[in-house]
């Protein structure tokens, strides 16, 4: 069958290109109208939200906002010790998440199957356990840690039941970076005689980092913005911390309590709403960072 030369939505035997039709075109502009559309409205309700914290805390902070005790409910003062807790909450989260969901991403990836039951049996729980309610694993923290354990109110309760929630995130952004490395690297090892722990370290565990850095950023955002959880497990006192035993308010705790609790504590949860906006980039970006730097020294070092 002979095709007149040019017409649309056939094959151009001149040049073999498939020439879309008029029809086609359109559906395509009016296919990215709509997407251009839905990412500049998403765009415009993030700078909204950013800009009206921005203009109603950024006058609030000061050196002393950021190092002083808590007075007066939180109308005065500083986030001091607000601060501090948060960051210990924090470290004892990725402190016991990173390793654990590291080993577990690595045992899922490399030595269990996708059809070993064991395995799909853990990646089914890991992903019910992403999708609880945060309000559950204060109940259980309060429980468990607590209670059963006997840590009392605690940053170290707090940050244990913080670290519960990350896991399944951590673990499975993690092993989906393992599995994204192609096989041929695996192949490779072996034939080089390397032990599989060798091949592991030196070669799969540097191309599987961007999947940690993503298992990482989305739980540094998940438990610095974690309010329900810490309420039964990390307490609500604004003392400053003396050890991980004590009891510690998080940020989010101290901007909810403002917002909700404390007459004209507005302004001042604004503030340290945009206190936990720079926080989270800061380590976002540290993290990414440390990633980028440690790939460099392998790759230096290899």
């Amino acid at each position: 069958m002979t095709t007149t030369p040019g017409e649309p939505g056939l094959l151009d035997h001149a040049n073999w290109t498939v020439r879309p039709s008029a029809a086609h075109r359109g559906l395509d502009r009016a296919v990215a109208v709509v997407v251009w559309s839905v990412a500049a409205a998403i765009t415009l309700v993030f700078a909204w939200l950013v800009g009206s914290i921005v203009w109603r805390g950024a006058g609030e902070i000061s050196w002393g906002y950021l190092t002083g005790p808590v007075l007066d409910a939180g109308r005065g003062g500083g986030i001091g010790p607000v601060l501090v807790s948060t960051l210990l909450i924090l470290l004892v989260c990725l402190a016991v998440s990173v390793p654990l969901g590291l080993g577990t991403a690595i045992l899922l990836a490399e030595f269990s199957p996708r059809q070993n039951r064991f395995g799909r049996l853990v990646r089914r729980s890991l992903d019910v356990l992403a999708g609880v309610p945060s309000i559950v694993f204060g109940l259980f923290g309060n429980a468990f840690f607590c209670v059963w354990l006997g840590m009392g109110f605690s940053i170290v309760s707090g940050g244990l039941t913080l670290a519960c929630m990350v896991l399944p995130i951590l673990i499975r952004a993690t092993e989906e970076g393992f599995r994204s490395v192609p096989d041929e690297y695996r192949l490779a090892a072996a034939a080089l005689g390397m032990s599989r722990t060798a091949a592991i370290r030196h070669l799969l565990l540097p191309a599987a980092v961007p999947g940690l850095v993503v298992g990482l950023v989305l739980g540094i955002g998940r438990a610095l913005a974690e309010t329900a959880a810490l309420i039964f497990t990390s307490g609500y006192v604004t003392r400053m911390p003396e050890s991980l035993w004590d009891s510690g308010r998080s940020l989010s705790i101290h901007i909810f309590d403002l917002s909700m609790n404390v007459a004209g504590g507005n302004d001042r949860a604004h503030a340290a709403a945009l206190v936990l906006i720079v926080l989270l980039l800061a380590l976002n970006g540290a993290a990414s960072w440390m990633a980028h730097r440690w790939l460099h020294r392998q790759v230096m070092t290899a």
